[in-house]
């Protein structure tokens, strides 16, 4: 089922009528609510990767959990467009949650996509989402965050500078864009976190991933890293790869012991 999420398209950057809408890949037949993920492709705020996007949500149906998949708005859309969307598809998910059969959800993203899942979910009462129908009643938050490869920081030495400027403009001043380095922002109230990476990612540092995990466990956080020693960016589920594959069957663990997630 897809959903459009924005009820009009005030608000997009000029010559742009891309509509954003949230995909369903509910498990039938369920006795008990289960966890959910609501999956956000990468793209360095430019684009959007298909392969980043269904098939994932169908191997986190195989693992028990219902899946959604989010296509958000990008350049040349800026700040706050793409963090209202992830607002928004939580709000829409959270108020058919008892139609659904869903209980806890988590948010999940890959590279740009892994950014956008921390901002929205970690700031969600920030951002101003209101398209006048039931879901506007209902938080932006989330259970747990899944990191995957991703952008945390878009001012710092291993920053990955071009998401900074498709997400904010070219002629956004640093400090500006610091505002969303992910991994000073963490406190004690982010939600459990799964984080993976390769040691050798020549596109986004994993010192992405170490900086915010030793932020993670600084307050007293769950969280699981997983550094892998090689791999390009953007592997996605990993297949062809004995070792990177296995992430989707570790993420769904911990979901469940650490963060407390029912699944089928």
């Amino acid at each position: 089922m897809r959903i459009n999420l924005r009820n009009n398209l005030a608000g997009n950057a000029p010559d742009d009528d891309f509509q954003p809408y949230l995909d369903t890949f509910l498990l039938p037949g369920c006795s008990t609510p289960l966890g959910g993920v609501l999956i956000v492709p990468g793209g360095g705020y430019a684009i959007r990767g298909d392969y980043e996007g269904d098939a994932v949500a169908a191997k986190f149906n195989s693992l028990g959990y219902h899946a959604f998949v989010l296509q958000y708005r990008v350049s040349p859309n800026r700040f706050p467009a793409p963090q209202q969307d992830l607002v928004r598809a939580v709000k829409i998910i959270r108020a058919n949650a008892e139609a659904w059969r869903l209980n806890k959800l988590a948010v999940l993203g890959f590279s740009a996509g892994a950014h956008l899942a921390a901002s929205g979910a970690m700031l969600s009462e920030k951002f101003a989402v209101n398209e006048g129908d039931e879901a506007d009643k209902f938080p932006g938050t989330v259970d747990a965050l899944v990191l995957c490869y991703p952008v945390i920081s878009l001012t710092a030495s291993f920053a990955h500078g071009s998401s900074g400027e498709n997400l904010f403009g070219p002629e956004t001043p640093a400090e500006v864009k610091a505002r969303l380095n992910m991994n000073e922002l963490v406190d004690s109230s982010t939600p459990p976190s799964f984080l993976w990476h390769t040691a050798d990612d020549d596109a986004v540092s994993v010192y992405n991933s170490l900086e915010f995990a030793q932020k993670m466990w600084q307050c007293g956080n769950s969280c699981e890293l997983h550094v892998f020693p090689h791999g390009y960016h953007g592997r996605g589920l990993g297949y062809g790869t004995a070792d990177l594959k296995q992430w989707t069957d570790l993420c769904a663990v911990f979901l469940e012991t650490s963060a407390g997630f029912t699944r089928g």
